[in-house]
Formats: C-alpha cells, sequence, structure tokens
C-alpha cells in the first residue's frame, strides 16, 4: 500500500466517512466495555518531533518521526530516496521496514490490535500507523505517528499530516486504521524489546535486523532477548555468532555451550561449539562436537547436514595431518590413525548453513 496525495482530509470529512461507511468500531467497543488495568487514563509524548509532510511524502515524515525520537539524526529528505516510490506516489509497507533497518533500528510490526497499540504508547513509544482516510473504493493512503490517547475523553493524538497535534474520535481513528488492515510498526534502538512483543515476532525482527547493524549492536539485540526469553535457540546462535565475529572465542564457546545444554537436539549448536572449538586447536573436543552434530543432522534432515559435514571433514584432516607429523617425527605409527581416517571417509562434502559461526585459515603443517 502507499500514501497519495490529498491524504490529510478535513475532520468534518472524515466523519462524513465514517456515515458513508458504518459505525462499527469493535475495537474501540472492546477497549472501553473494560479498560484494561494496564493502561494510564492519559498519556501524550510531548517530546516526539514533527516534521510536516511534503506532497505525496508523509511516509518519509512519519518515519523521521519515529527515527528522531529513537536517537536518529535523520530528516524527511533524507528519506525519501528510501522509501518514496515515485510511481505510486507513497511509500509501501515493506519500504518503511526495510528503511528502518538499513538506518540501524529495529521495526517491529506490532499486532493489528488497538490494545497493543495503546499500551506501546503508555510504554513510552511513539506507533506508526497506516490508515486509509478516503473510502474503500476511493483510497487515500496515509502514514501518521500516533502518540498520546485519552481514555475519558475517548480521544487518540496523532503527528499527522500538516498537523502537529492531530485529535481523534477512538472510533474515528478505528475506522481508518482498520481499512490497512491495522497495521502499526515500531521503531526502536537495538537491544530494545516492544511491551507487547511475542518472541516469534521479535526474533524474525532481529534477524532482519542482522546485516544492517555492527556485532556489538547484534550483542545487544540478543541479549534482550534471551533476558526475556531464555531457551530460545535462535537468539542463542546468533548471540554466539555475535562474539564469534568480534573474535572473542570464549564468550562464542560459552553461548554454544549453554545453546547445546539447552537444546541437546540442535545440530546447528553442536556444529558451531565444535568449530569455535577446532578454532582454538582443541581438536579432540571439536571432533566429538562435530561428531553429535552430524549424528542429529542426519537424524533431524535439513540444512544443516551438509554444514556439519564439512566442520567434521576439516577437524579429521587436521587430526590426520597432526597424526602423520608426529609419525614422521617420532618414526611410529600413530594407533588412531585409522579409526579416523574411517571418520574421514563418512564426513562427506557440505556447504555453509546459516547456523554456522564462520571458517577460519587451516595452518597446515608439524610446527602446530
Amino acid at each position: 500500500m502507499s500514501a497519495t496525495k490529498n491524504a490529510h482530509l478535513p475532520v468534518g470529512v472524515l466523519f462524513l466517512i465514517i456515515l458513508l461507511c458504518g459505525c462499527a468500531t469493535p475495537q474501540t467497543q472492546k477497549i472501553f466495555q473494560a479498560i484494561p488495568e494496564n493502561l494510564p487514563a492519559q498519556i501524550e509524548l510531548t517530546d516526539v518531533p514533527f516534521y510536516p509532510q511534503e506532497t505525496y511524502q508523509c511516509g518519509p515524515a512519519a518515519l523521521a518521526t519515529a527515527l528522531n525520537f529513537s536517537g536518529a539524526r535523520i530528516t524527511p529528505s533524507d528519506l525519501i530516496a528510501q522509501v518514496y516510490l515515485p510511481a505510486r506516489e507513497g511509500s509501501l509497507q515493506v519500504e518503511m521496514l526495510a528503511a528502518t533497518r538499513r538506518n540501524g533500528f529495529l521495526a517491529y510490526e506490532i499486532a493489528p490490535k488497538l490494545e497493543d497499540l495503546l499500551v506501546e504508547v503508555a510504554a513510552g513509544t511513539p506507533v506508526v500507523v497506516l490508515q486509509n482516510l478516503g473510502l474503500s473504493w476511493l483510497p487515500k493512503w496515509h502514514y501518521a505517528v500516533v502518540v498520546g490517547y485519552d481514555l475519558p475523553r475517548r480521544e487518540i493524538i496523532l503527528r499527522s499530516g500538516l498537523t502537529q497535534r492531530q485529535v481523534l474520535p477512538f472510533t474515528t481513528f478505528e475506522h481508518t486504521w482498520a481499512r490497512s488492515a491495522h497495521w502499526a510498526m515500531l521503531v526502536l534502538p537495538a537491544g530494545s524489546v516492544p511491551r507487547t512483543a511475542t518472541e516469534a515476532g521479535y526474533i524474525k525482527a532481529a534477524l532482519a535486523l542482522e546485516k544492517n547493524v555492527t556485532s556489538e549492536e547484534v550483542v545487544d539485540v540478543y541479549q534482550a532477548a534471551l533476558k526475556k526469553w531464555p531457551e530460545n535457540l535462535t537468539a542463542h546462535i546468533g548471540l554466539g555468532n555475535a562474539f564469534y565475529a568480534q573474535n572473542d572465542k570464549a564468550l562464542a564457546e560459552n553461548i554454544f555451550r549453554q545453546a547445546t545444554l539447552k537444546h541437546p537436539d540442535s545440530a546447528i549448536a553442536f556444529n558451531n561449539l565444535a568449530q569455535t572449538l577446532f578454532d582454538d586447536r582443541r581438536y579432540v573436543e571439536a571432533h566429538s562436537a562435530a561428531t553429535q552434530a552430524v549424528s542429529l543432522a542426519q537424524a533431524n534432515g535439513g540444512e544443516a547436514l551438509s554444514s556439519a559435514q564439512q566442520t567434521l571433514k576439516q577437524i579429521n584432516e587436521k587430526i590426520l595431518r597432526a597424526d602423520l607429523c608426529q609419525s614422521t617425527l617420532s618414526g611410529t605409527v600413530s594407533i588412531s590413525r585409522k579409526g579416523r581416517m574411517r571418520a574421514n571417509k563418512r564426513g562427506q562434502s557440505i556447504s555453509k548453513s546459516r547456523g554456522t559461526p564462520g571458517k577460519t585459515s587451516d595452518n597446515a603443517g608439524c610446527a602446530e
């Protein structure tokens, strides 16, 4: 969906639209039938900046509002090339999410629920929303930012278009918001967890952010996830990989070990642990972890098998070279060499999966 021109309509026109389209506002009715105990009666985030929109550019204006509130230093003009699509005379939701991540912030789509929107505002986070200020058959798409509400007055407060403090009845807002399937997003610094976040939703947002931020910020993201969801496997793997990227093998090993203990059926956890131990030249421990990774991957299937086999293969080759070197130096043949050679034959070729933290150069030679 895109935001188009003439998106900011007078409130009187909005009321006319409501009359034409019926008056059902189920989410508003639910809120006022039993107001959630965790909602204060009134709140307004007065520190949220305001950027009057240029023609067709409510997307850049709304996103700049949310980004700057979260600590960015960016203008709507800076965002035009990132989110504005001239052919559509507006901005798609996917571009709004991508631009948020591109600028180093977590983009989180909240559930399509009015209560969740209010909870986030009450927690101090402005919410970017997509509205249709026209009709279902004649849409006028528009992005705005919810910055407050007043339950006794049944009003919601927005930064919208050319209006710094637009006040709408809850019913009017719900009508315009419902036509976008109640789409809304948050813009948060890395490491912040939305008040209404679900485990699956946050991890999805974290994975999407990873490639746009530093490994230090990735650490913040996954540490925050594990604080709230301490058993989450993806967060363990992501955090371990981030420490690995920082060349902090001790912390990476610790996180991957935790992952194998909490998820003993995870081939990726064992494989990443094996790679980390291998890089530390702890080949016997690495061989044990890699063997377990291959066994689990064979039992469970999936992409992890290829990566686990590759890890085991490089460990076997390293051990074999070490045995041969020792044999050359001592004039004897290692008793375990044949067994390791057989293990090497069982380890087939492979490609990396997302779970693998990385590969290091193999310093061959008897001097090791």
